[in-house]
């Protein structure tokens, strides 16, 4: 098992204000590793389509919170955003480029595709709460992996 050199936990309000602080604050963590500005760029663009998803499909009919833990280790950083709200029924298909559980509104289906593709591993699974939990890891460049816990 891999030694956490630090980590954070956050959570708030799921409305869209919140998603500019959500990639503020753990870009802003993810500074200590020393990582590189494509790095940060690529984490910040997968934590606001996270938390985009939160606010808009989690919960439909009330509000509820987003949780955000963050884990920074010697070679990579791992973040999970959770909500408790209504989840969805087919991961599977929800994961496919394109899809939308929102055809009739300005929805392009692509937020997992985007997570993916800016991170080195993305994990969507149901939680207990009944929403969804998705993780997210990024490596560090070879050179920024002695920064942390130097």
């Amino acid at each position: 098992m891999k030694k956490i050199i630090n980590e954070m936990n956050i959570s708030f309000k799921a409305i869209s204000v919140n998603e500019s602080f959500a990639r503020a604050c753990v870009a802003s963590f993810c500074v200590q590793t020393k990582a590189n500005i494509d790095e940060i760029t690529d984490i910040k663009t997968a934590v606001s389509e996270a938390v985009t998803n939160c606010v808009v499909h989690a919960y439909p009919n009330h509000d509820g919170m987003v949780n955000i833990s963050v884990k920074l280790f010697k070679d990579c950083v791992e973040i999970i955003i959770s909500d408790s709200g209504v989840g969805i029924k087919n991961i599977e298909q929800a994961l496919e480029p394109f899809y939308t559980s929102k055809p009739n509104e300005e929805r392009s289906g692509m937020g997992f595709t985007i997570m993916e593709s800016f991170m080195d591993a993305l994990e969507v699974s149901s939680n207990s709460q009944g929403g969804l939990n998705v993780r997210l890891v990024k490596f560090f460049s070879k050179a920024n992996k002695m920064a942390v816990g130097e």
